[in-house]
């Protein structure tokens, strides 16, 4: 067995989860990633060896507990232990008016964002008990505390993942485990790529720091969380977003 902790990112393979991962290989922890395709896992693959990163890559299904569970048993057979730190990145969005939102709009980004942070959590954090240690750190989002047009299904999904962390927190408290959200506000990624400069601009005017920020600036909250720096903090969001929500 390693000396070295282990974390686990959900959707690691690009953006601000593979940014969690880079970062997080750099303070001596073995980093274990899913993506939820053969091409999303064969990317982070690559990103792995590319970046000298001691870890491994993983498919998995969020949405599906059967998918969950054969993931531990894999991570444990290849480590004889199971993560130490939970991240959970991994989320959609499926935007509309509500008046115009169908059914398998709100459900699919429920249960992807939602119920699957239920389902991951749980699995993993049995050990953690046993351990009497852990972390898990959830990636919200700034319109869970902002409101966001055309996305009450999303909103929904990061406002609950908020509450879900504080009552967490407070039944594993003295365990040993803290339960923490990062809340990104605009960051630059290949979805904001989309956007044309005229959008980025106007996005910008409402950000007092008029900047998007990048992946490595969620990465760096996350790392704090993840360190024995935080061993104090649990229940708490923090808010990464240019000032663009001040609590």
């Amino acid at each position: 067995m390693s000396d070295k902790k282990i974390v686990l990112i959900t959707g690691a393979s690009r953006g601000i989860g593979l940014a969690i991962a880079k970062e997080l290989s750099k303070h001596n922890y073995i980093v274990l990633g899913t993506g939820t395709s053969e091409k999303s896992v064969n990317s982070l693959k690559n990103e792995l060896v590319a970046n000298k990163i001691d870890g491994k890559a993983y498919k998995l299904d969020i949405r599906n507990q059967e998918s969950i569970d054969n993931l531990f048993n894999e991570i444990n057979d290849d480590y004889s232990d199971t993560p130490d730190i939970l991240v959970n990145n991994a989320g959609i969005t499926n935007d509309s008016l509500l008046i115009r939102m169908d059914d398998s709009q709100w459900l699919d980004v429920i249960n992807t964002n939602i119920n699957s942070l239920y389902r991951v959590s749980k699995t993993f954090l049995k050990s953690m008990i046993k351990k009497r240690k852990g972390r898990i750190i959830c990636i919200s989002s700034v319109v869970a505390s902002t409101g966001n047009a055309g996305q009450t299904n999303y909103v929904t999904s990061k406002s609950g993942m908020i509450g879900f962390c504080k009552s967490l927190a407070k039944e594993v408290a003295t365990r040993g485990i803290t339960v923490n959200c990062v809340s990104p506000g605009f960051i630059e990624t290949d979805m904001t790529d989309k956007l044309n400069d005229a959008q980025k601009e106007q996005i910008s005017k409402n950000i007092p720091m008029i900047k998007m920020g990048h992946a490595e600036d969620i990465a760096y909250a996350v790392s704090f969380l993840a360190s024995d720096r935080a061993s104090y903090i649990t229940g708490e969001t923090i808010n990464v977003n240019g000032g663009l929500f001040m609590q």
